[in-house]
């Protein structure tokens, strides 16, 4: 076989592969659905797509209000891109990303796992990876 022929059989595999992780997942406390996506740097990205309560006590949009930088926290959780610069290195992992947690207004390093089609794991840190916590997110599309 060709090596162009080789190439047009084993790339779309490989493509497939990378982007199993794209989809809409609900997180391990279920109050929020993150939509995963590759943006136009080939890196994966996440953003908040649905709240389990998107208001607030005033019944307005909920805010990023525990933002560390001032400016950014008149922005709505709804659309907010909590996942960045996810970077896919072998069949079922990604490495190297950051993930945002706008409850505390902290952002931690990110990798993550693919058990299966259903279960996404990821694991958020400060400094090296096996200090820190993973959570479990399901599918939802």
């Amino acid at each position: 076989m060709s090596l162009i022929r080789l190439l047009c059989v084993v790339s779309p595999i490989l493509l497939c592969s990378q982007n199993e992780i794209c989809g809409i997942w609900l997180e391990e406390e279920k109050r929020s659905h993150i939509e995963i996506y590759k943006n136009n740097d080939n890196l994966y990205e996440g953003k908040i797509v649905w709240l389990s309560e998107p208001l607030d006590e005033n019944r307005e949009p909920k805010k990023d209000k525990d933002n560390p930088n001032k400016s950014l926290r008149d922005q709505t959780l709804d659309g907010l891109i909590i996942i960045k610069d996810l970077e896919y290195v072998k069949k079922n992992e990604w490495i190297n990303g950051t993930i945002y947690d706008a409850r505390s207004g902290k952002t931690y390093s990110l990798n993550a796992t693919l058990n299966d089609d259903k279960n996404l794991f990821m694991r958020g840190y400060f400094g090296f990876s096996f200090i820190g916590r993973t959570t479990s997110w399901t599918r939802v599309q």
